[in-house]
């Protein structure tokens, strides 16, 4: 079992600390106390918390798709040529780079501060773990 302490579940949530508190408090997350009187969130209710909130994320705005990994952000950069275009995202914690077409940009009027979802369907995923 991984335990998480309130700075390291904020971290892995991208909100601060304190919200973490908030959340604990109030029993939106489960949290427990250490022999310390340290705040500590188990692994798994975290996960199981991060899945709750993704499913409660309202779908009625959007078109029917089988793609389920969605991280809505912000744009905070777009560089353009006469072909292609680089688009980055800013989601939370997660900084999100799409190759696009010059023309798919444009149509979708994508611009520095402009909020986006970024879309992730893919059959190669690289998963690594942190160093210690």
């Amino acid at each position: 079992m991984t335990d998480f302490r309130i700075t390291e579940a904020a971290e892995l949530l991208g909100v601060s600390a304190d919200t973490v508190r908030r959340w604990a408090d109030s029993g939106r997350l489960s949290a427990r106390r250490d022999e310390h009187g340290h705040r500590l969130v188990d692994g798994v209710n975290l996960a199981d918390y991060v899945r709750r909130v993704g499913e409660g994320t309202s779908r009625d705005s959007r078109a029917a798709s089988s793609a389920r990994n969605r991280f809505r952000g912000l744009v905070t950069s777009v560089t353009k040529d006469t072909v292609m275009a680089q688009v980055e995202i800013q989601a939370g914690p997660h900084r999100l780079v799409s190759l696009m077409s010059r023309e798919a940009v444009d149509e979708l009027g994508l611009a520095v501060g402009s909020v986006a979802e970024a879309v992730i369907k893919s059959t190669n995923v690289i998963v690594e773990l942190p160093r210690e």
